[in-house]
């Protein structure tokens, strides 16, 4: 949630309380992430497209210990504001 274009901690730490709210079924357990930067030079409807992107697979548990593997692509921008997020979660658990 943003409040006036900043996270608020104190939003994040009452989400972080709601946390236990959710069923463990539902729950996944990060068992593995692996991404890698590509390029895409051309597509069936571009000859010349120098697109760059970052793959990401993650290798994820449920409750039962049953492995799935999820992959997804993201643009340079995306994975930025990704690494973003993920650096504000880093900072919010060293004060936890």
């Amino acid at each position: 949630m943003l409040v006036s274009g900043f996270r608020s901690r104190t939003v994040v730490r009452k989400e972080l309380e709601w946390f236990p709210c959710v069923p463990p079924s539902s729950v996944k357990m990060l068992i593995d992430f692996q991404w890698k930067l590509g390029m895409a030079v051309s597509s069936d409807s571009c000859r010349s497209l120098k697109y760059p992107y970052v793959a990401v697979m993650l290798k994820v548990a449920d409750h039962s210990g049953q492995v799935k593997n999820k992959s997804f692509e993201m643009t340079i921008p995306q994975f930025q504001n990704f690494y973003r997020q993920f650096k504000e979660i880093a900072a919010i658990i060293e004060t936890v």
